[in-house]
């Protein structure tokens, strides 16, 4: 009894809450926002997924594109809906872009790939457009580029800063975007099949700790990108750290000050949604596992209110998972920490909030063993893991599923009573019955 109570009672609060998707965009695929939610042809859309950097550089040998089908398929069939992965691959071994404006075919050809198997599996993708660490290249091979070019830049942060590299950049985000593909026939801007763009992979600007240079920077290239794409959602790639906005907030960050903010730059003009990433075991080492899930309670916490109340933007997890390098790991342990990423999730989403969905770091298929971090996840092996994602997946489709109901109820109750006053209206002043 107390259940079907409970269940009435939450019925009754999304009847109230569903007003606020009564107005609905065409149905054309795109996600978009509404407040603090996204919606997909105007239902809420909750995004529960993974990270697999690694598609496009699989996917550019067609002998392993099987590989990406597999990583698509298990992810399907346990109801996964969103993947991120990098749109870039620069210089070096197997690059995209082999320097400025020079690109790989072979490579986007990878990328066209992903996409177009995103796409057959109904799964939406996030893809990053550069990368603040070296591997793939990174913002010091843009650097080195600008350098082999008669720049004299003293630091690989020059990126944010000098004009000849924010070109190559910007060039490179206009080759993404006007991107045909080959396999789908649709240019990548104009591609439902994903979700949004990302300005970098967890962009980090130690030598300006006020956070005034990422701020510039990523207020400059949200406009460019949106001056080329106005279909899709735009992200800053920001691990969550707190700056000099909100200096009663900073105490959470675990010690690092990298010029990032995470409420002054996701409430830059073009940014639609936040972001947050959660690696307690990186972050905090010198603790043990329930001082680390201590931290990431307050840290999801904080984050998912902020982004409710100050940002008025939904929030997505973008990176959380804990290492099976760590000292004493047990999957008992991972379990943990993706239980509570996910009741976190769950029980801001169920109440209208801005939580609108995490994507686990890393997804991978058999036989990808050399691609191995400690994080990753294959479904078909890791059942413990495997089933708290398909159950989070489970749950937050019925909070979707509610939402529709509802949808569907206030459609019908409005079209009852437009017809009840078309009949008035036929029938006022006319004599009826005896």
């Amino acid at each position: 009894m107390k259940k079907h109570l409970a269940y009435t009672l939450f019925l009754i609060f999304l009847v109230q809450k569903v007003c606020y998707f009564v107005r609905v965009e065409a149905g054309d695929g795109f996600i978009r926002t509404r407040g603090i939610h996204f919606m997909l042809n105007g239902n809420p859309f909750y995004a529960n997924g993974f990270n697999a950097y690694w598609l496009m550089y699989i996917a550019a040998d067609p002998s392993q594109r099987s590989r990406v089908t597999d990583a698509f398929r298990e992810a399907s069939s346990h109801g996964l809906t969103v993947a991120r992965t990098w749109a870039f691959s620069d210089g070096g071994y197997r690059p995209l872009q082999y320097a400025p404006g020079s690109y790989n075919e072979d490579m986007f050809k990878g990328l066209d790939f992903v996409i177009s198997e995103a796409r057959r599996y109904g799964i939406k993708v996030v893809l990053s457009f550069a990368n603040n660490y070296e591997s793939f290249g990174g913002k010091k091979q843009y650097v080195n580029w600008a350098r082999s070019h008669g720049q004299y830049l003293n630091s690989d942060d020059d990126f944010f800063r000098n004009s000849v590299v924010k070109g190559y950049y910007k060039n490179h985000i206009r080759t993404v975007l006007n991107r045909y593909n080959k396999f789908t026939g649709v240019i990548y801007k104009n591609d439902p099949t994903i979700m949004a763009w990302e300005l970098m992979n967890e962009p980090r600007c130690t030598s300006d700790p006020s956070g005034r240079t990422i701020q510039a920077w990523a207020t400059e290239m949200a406009s460019y990108v949106k001056s080329i794409d106005r279909n899709h959602l735009l992200e800053v790639g920001l691990e969550g750290f707190y700056g000099q906005t909100t200096p009663q907030r900073r105490s959470l960050n675990p010690g690092f000050d990298i010029g990032t903010d995470f409420i002054a730059n996701n409430r830059i003009p073009g940014i639609d949604f936040a972001t947050v990433h959660a690696y307690p075991d990186q972050w905090i080492t010198n603790s043990n596992d329930q001082a680390q899930l201590s931290f990431l309670n307050k840290w999801l916490d904080s984050h998912i209110q902020d982004a409710q109340y100050i940002l008025r933007k939904p929030l997505l997890i973008t990176e959380f998972g804990k290492s099976s390098k760590d000292s004493g790991f047990s999957s008992y342990q991972r379990d943990l920490l993706y239980n509570t990423v996910y009741y976190k999730i769950y029980s801001s989403a169920k109440r209208g909030g801005a939580a609108a969905g995490g994507l686990f770091w890393q997804l991978l298929s058999e036989g990808m063993n050399s691609f191995g971090d400690g994080y990753e996840i294959i479904l078909g092996q890791n059942s413990s893991t495997a089933n708290l994602i398909a159950q989070q997946c489970h749950k937050l489709d019925q909070i979707r599923r509610i939402f529709v109901r509802m949808r569907n109820i206030q459609r019908w109750k409005r079209a009852k009573a437009a017809r009840r006053g078309v009949w008035t209206d036929r029938n006022k002043g006319r004599r009826i019955g005896n």
